[in-house]
């Protein structure tokens, strides 16, 4: 029984290394967007005037969404059961990684926007967060969609933008992928509107906490 058990999580401990090529990739291009909040969102707004500045909102936009697009991944998980482990890998290797990699990549996304609606609160524009949220979940699905189905990459919007254009304009006006997309857009939207409030009741405990921590150092 134990050999049969060892050869089983032997093989999930191999398809999970195998699954680490894409991981790892997706994974770097969700902290794209992640890294950027944190540098365009610091501070007061002065700096937005500066081209530089905007070429990095720009570059955030576009990248935004892959980390959601870590969602889709779960159709990996779906051929490593088919094509054979264990109940026990599955239960102790394959699902974990998948729990955490697209967690991280879900969390990305949401700390992403986070620190956008608190740019937006700290320059006076809080009305503006939820249009910019649900305007961004909307370019994220639709981005998830090209990326999947049509094979797309954000590099595409620089190298082929007028076939990225021409394509995403054709697909809005096609019933079935309209679907998918608005599909995606609610799971985003809930997976997001989620965490969101976990995020923020984090920053709250933890400000709480030094606060009180600094006033009892104080006294």
């Amino acid at each position: 029984m134990s050999s049969y058990l060892t050869t089983w999580l032997l093989h999930g401990l191999d398809s999970a290394y195998g699954n680490l090529s894409f991981m790892v990739w997706n994974s770097f291009l969700a902290l794209v967007p992640l890294i950027l909040s944190f540098w365009l969102f610091r501070g007061r707004g002065s700096h937005a005037r500066y081209i530089l500045w905007w070429l990095g909102f720009i570059t955030f936009v576009a990248f935004l969404p892959n980390a959601p697009y870590v969602l889709t991944d779960i159709i990996h998980l779906v051929d490593d059961i088919r094509s054979g482990q264990s109940v026990w890998a599955i239960a102790l290797i394959l699902v974990p990684q998948y729990v955490l990699f697209i967690g991280f990549g879900i969390l990305a996304y949401t700390v992403s926007l986070v620190n956008l609606g608190r740019y937006f609160s700290r320059e006076g524009k809080s009305r503006w967060v939820l249009p910019a949220e649900l305007t961004l979940h909307g370019l994220s699905a639709i981005g998830i969609y090209l990326g999947r189905f049509l094979r797309f990459n954000s590099w595409d919007l620089v190298t082929r933008p007028d076939t990225v254009v021409s394509d995403t304009l054709s697909l809005l006006m096609a019933k079935w992928p309209l679907s998918i997309i608005v599909g995606t857009f609610f799971i985003i939207a809930v997976l997001y509107w989620i965490l969101k409030q976990l995020t923020l009741a984090s920053i709250l405990y933890w400000r709480t906490r030094n606060l009180r921590a600094a006033q009892r150092h104080l006294g």
